[in-house]
């Protein structure tokens, strides 16, 4: 069981220097390499999936799982993964988080093809650029809540012990659990258990965070603290998040809704265009339009 919590953990591992400021509670870079631009390039695409397919073999059998999946999700976007059971949406997280790898088709993250990345580069684009949050909280029960958001740090061998110590004090005391530092799972709410995994996840600082079904295991009241700090995360930190879930009232707190049906999306692939200026010729694009028309218009 221990091996099992500890893959998991590896999942939001990175390497990506974050620091923090306590006095305004924003979080800054330092030289960090692919994620020293990441609030320059808001609005830039960060996710582009085109013509997604996923085919599993069972014996004889081949089964068709996602078909022809084509999204974008742009950099600073909350955005909601939507399904019902068998609806393609947890192997398509799979995908996006680079847990899997698809049968057919393009994917771009962060500018970088990872469509073909052999399992073990997958792994280093997770630590780099991807945090995971799940339904069951994967913590580990015998360590403290300070030392299970250390816990992906162990696998960045440049960060001392003092450095991991102090930026999971500084992601405790972000998500309200600064008096909490101490105690284990078991002593613990389900909320306060979901709080340390959010802040594990953030540890690396990762542009992307995927959260899988993240109130599952919440009452309604902490669900709504929980997916409060999801949209805080977005508005304040810039954090790209994708909210997995069947559950509508969860999807209702991120801006766009990304509905699955049978392997396919059925709608919210792409982000609506905005709307024209209320002065524009709805007959004549304002790019389109020959050198001199309009000049005589008044």
């Amino acid at each position: 069981m221990v091996v099992v919590l500890v893959a998991v953990v590896v999942v939001p591992a990175g390497v990506v220097v974050a620091n923090a400021d306590r006095r305004h509670g924003h979080f800054s870079d330092h030289a960090t390499g692919a994620n020293q631009h990441r609030f320059e390039r808001t609005g830039m695409k960060l996710i582009e999936l085109r013509d997604i397919t996923k085919t599993y073999h069972l014996g004889e059998i081949d089964v068709p799982v996602l078909k022809g999946v084509s999204l974008d999700v742009n950099r600073g976007e909350l955005v909601a993964l939507m399904g019902a059971s068998g609806s393609g949406k947890s192997t398509l997280m799979n995908i996006l988080g680079c847990l899997d790898r698809a049968t057919s088709g393009r994917y771009v993250l962060d500018g970088q093809d990872v469509s073909d990345l052999s399992s073990d580069q997958r792994a280093r684009v997770r630590n780099n650029k991807i945090g995971f949050v799940f339904q069951s909280f994967n913590l580990l029960s015998r360590t403290s809540a300070l030392e299970n958001v250390m816990m992906p740090l162990s696998y960045a061998p440049h960060i001392t012990e003092k450095e991991a110590k102090r930026r999971a004090t500084e992601l405790l005391e972000r998500v309200g659990l600064g008096d909490r530092m101490d105690h284990y799972p078991s002593q613990l709410s389900g909320g306060q258990q979901q709080r340390v995994a959010i802040a594990r996840s953030l540890i690396n600082h990762p542009p992307l965070l995927f959260a899988d079904e993240p109130t599952g295991n919440l009452d309604s009241r902490t669900s709504q603290e929980v997916l409060e700090m999801f949209q805080k995360l977005n508005e304040e930190e810039g954090i790209t998040i994708v909210l997995v879930t069947h559950d509508a009232n969860v999807a209702g707190h991120a801006k766009r809704a990304i509905r699955m049906r049978d392997g396919r999306i059925e709608s919210g692939a792409f982000e609506a265009a905005p709307p024209p200026p209320p002065d524009a010729d709805p007959l004549m694009p304002l790019d389109a339009a020959p050198a001199g028309v309009g000049a005589g218009r008044g």
